[in-house]
């Protein structure tokens, strides 16, 4: 039978049935103390194994200390990932800024267990799951509404100027810093919670109870524990599995999405078919280029905006109206392939992408985050000038 013990402030050890025992180290993210902890516990427990509260990707990204240096702009446009994208910036701004007040780099506790494994030659275990996962699991299962809410949330999280008290980051240094920002998030969209919150906490506590070892120190964020207790509990007595294929699982796209997009293509053709038929070539021509004009000048309107390439302006003007009548393709795609080859990102755009993505100025010289905010305003404003389009062009046939 498990049971558990608290052998400090920071650390919980769990004595699992079959003999096991697994210390929980709760750490800040943002404190030098924490740091310091990890070490001491791993001193004074001398593990066989050591788990962290990261992922692969994470973890490369820290010891490559590549930052945004391998991100490929146009792959991400074309693939339609620039929600991922924002995610990430989002998460970075929070962390930046986070990190600007309280003088320690989010996650050097994390840092540090790793670097002592590998000078103890202690064998180490990598047991978060993959934020874009997270991230990926969140949008698929969210509504139409829920991801605009999860867009503007994800926007105010990087915009925000907003300077914690003393108070706030006493609390923070009792959490984990990913973990916070989630628990943001799934106050605004609680439908998704299970998915920011308690999917992360049954990953970890599975991953942690899996790995070889008989004395184990897992190191992770303060506000994980108690979750991680309550599914290390369920573990051991066999009422939850430690698979966590179905946690991993990125659902498809939704098919109602796809035929959505179809219904609007086939509205947009059969409105204007209508109107040959009924008002012959030269009204039928007439309404499409009203529609053509408004979907193209919506388009304009946010390139010119954001401060666009000229070039980028008109041709996204004239490819408007056009992946309009493609579910496959969007004007904001193209907008952001175009503005990112006339405008490639320099050396000192990748290097400052952390410090910039918080100054809304920046957003106009940066020419990475250029591109993206091209992208999502001819995106949007496209959008609109489609929904736009319907009542006008039906009360045109109406009229004639």
């Amino acid at each position: 039978m498990l049971t558990i013990e608290k052998t400090s402030g920071t650390r919980q050890t769990i004595s699992c049935s079959d003999g096991r025992r697994i210390t929980l180290v709760g750490t800040a993210h943002v404190s030098q103390h924490s740091v310091d902890e990890v070490a001491q516990a791993i001193e004074e427990i001398n593990p066989d194994r050591i788990c962290v509260e990261l992922d692969e990707g994470r973890y490369n990204s820290r010891i490559n200390d590549k930052g945004w240096e391998d991100l490929n702009l146009k792959t991400i446009f074309k693939q339609n990932k620039g929600f991922l994208m924002l995610a990430n910036m989002a998460l970075s701004s929070y962390q930046k800024r986070l990190g600007n007040q309280t003088g320690v780099k989010p996650g050097d506790e994390i840092m540090s267990a790793i670097t002592i494994a590998k000078e103890k030659q202690i064998p180490f275990s990598l047991c978060d799951r993959e934020i874009q996962v997270t991230f990926k699991r969140a949008w698929r299962l969210s509504s139409f509404w829920n991801k605009m809410k999860l867009i503007s949330v994800l926007i105010s999280a990087i915009f925000s100027n907003e300077e914690m008290n003393d108070e706030d980051l006493e609390k923070l240094k009792e959490n984990d810093i990913l973990q916070s920002m989630l628990e943001e998030m799934a106050k605004e969209l609680p439908t998704i919670k299970k998915v920011l919150i308690d999917e992360r906490d049954q990953y970890l506590a599975s991953s942690i109870y899996s790995e070889k070892g008989n004395n184990i120190v897992a190191v992770v964020g303060a506000g994980h524990v108690p979750g991680l207790v309550a599914h290390l509990e369920k573990l051991d007595s066999q009422k939850i599995s430690p698979d966590t294929t179905n946690l991993e699982f990125v659902p498809k796209a939704s098919s109602f999405g796809k035929i959505f997009s179809w219904l609007i293509v086939i509205a947009l053709l059969g409105i204007i078919a209508i109107g040959f038929i009924r008002t012959g070539w030269e009204g039928g021509l007439e309404m499409f280029l009203y529609w053509f004009a408004l979907n193209a000048t919506l388009t304009g309107v946010a390139a010119i905006a954001t401060l666009a390439h000229p070039v980028t302006i008109i041709l996204s003007m004239l490819a408007a109206p056009i992946t309009a009548l493609s579910p496959t393709l969007g004007v904001g795609m193209v907008a952001g392939i175009l503005e990112v080859t006339l405008r490639k990102p320099r050396v000192k755009d990748f290097e400052h992408l952390t410090d910039d993505i918080v100054k809304f100025k920046k957003w106009f010289s940066n020419r990475i985050l250029h591109a993206f905010a091209v992208f999502m305003s001819t995106s949007i404003l496209a959008s609109i000038g489609t929904f736009i389009a319907f009542p006008l062009l039906i009360n045109k046939l109406r009229v004639s």
